[in-house]
């Protein structure tokens, strides 16, 4: 997903209206975020309901129903509706185990429906992410990461992690990569850069004004900016020149949850097979290299138990 215009866009016809409504919440404002909150809570529901009907049950005017469908780029409330009940005929037709889709963990689920619901959802926010990724974007990215001569990496708690895994896979290949986790170093790092360098920041919310800083500070001196968010009207989405999306929904008990994570780590791994795919032959030779400086470091037989 490209960075917000100002003229909002309908979702790309792969990905999921609901996913593009969650993506958006947090930059609608509070009114049209009821009714959004009222189709998310049940969109197969809401595909049934006149605009009179989700006015009522989302506490608001008929007319902000149709502000909200245009805020997030549709004409008006029929477009929305047959979009979701188009979306709810596939879902019912794809879920042949009965699963629930998209819910929280209950103080009353037991160990089991806890353990399915979790690998369902962070099954979904891969499949979703894989689904709505811009790929004309992403594409964008990897000429940058090509050409760059050194890649800043920013992420702080959770984000961290992920700029770390990417850092660790672009050093294998040979390029030139750092991830700072700690905000003063890495807005040191930033004033740094040179044009032609690639700092990318992550944040899940987008909001992380640490991640922010960095990645505005590093834009200042030139370096092609890349955002890695949940969602594209967020904060960081305007402090960079390009924006790639994750579609994870977080759940009560899972704030910052692992399939965030996955989803995130997804978008690094298709960066980094564009990149190792561009430049074939050295990622090749890279990776031979460096995989035999560690292989001694690898037992040649199973330890036997004691």
């Amino acid at each position: 997903m490209a960075r917000s215009s100002a003229v909002p866009e309908p979702p790309p016809a792969a990905e999921s209206t609901v996913v593009h409504i969650r993506a958006l919440l947090p930059s609608l404002q509070p009114s049209m975020r009821q009714v959004a909150e009222q189709v998310l809570a049940d969109a197969s529901a809401t595909a049934t309901l006149t605009v009179t009907e989700l006015a009522a049950a989302s506490g608001v005017s008929e007319a902000t129903v149709i502000r909200f469908c245009k805020a997030i780029g549709f004409t008006g409330y029929p477009p929305l509706r047959l979009a979701l009940a188009a979306e709810a005929g596939r879902a019912q037709g794809a879920d042949r185990n009965g699963r629930v889709v998209d819910t929280d963990i209950q103080p009353g689920d037991d160990l089991a429906h806890v353990v399915e619901k979790i690998v369902f959802a962070d099954a979904r926010a891969v499949e979703e992410t894989g689904t709505q990724l811009d790929v004309v974007v992403l594409g964008r990215v990897v000429e940058a990461l090509v050409r760059a001569q050194r890649v800043d990496l920013y992420g702080v708690g959770a984000s961290a992690f992920v700029a770390l895994d990417f850092q660790q896979k672009l050093h294998r290949i040979g390029r030139v990569a750092f991830a700072w986790p700690d905000t003063h170093v890495a807005l040191t790092s930033a004033a740094l850069l040179r044009p032609g360098d690639v700092a990318i920041g992550v944040s899940h919310t987008g909001t992380t004004t640490d991640t922010i800083d960095a990645l505005t500070e590093a834009r200042a001196h030139g370096a092609v900016t890349v955002a890695l968010t949940n969602f594209p009207r967020s904060p960081i989405a305007h402090a960079a020149e390009h924006v790639l999306t994750t579609a994870a929904r977080e759940t009560t008990f899972r704030s910052g949850a692992t399939a965030s994570r996955l989803a995130q780590l997804t978008v690094v791994d298709c960066l980094f097979v564009g990149v190792a795919q561009r430049t074939y032959a050295q990622t090749l030779a890279a990776l031979d290299a460096t995989r035999a400086a560690v292989g001694s470091r690898h037992t040649s037989t199973p330890r036997r138990s004691r």
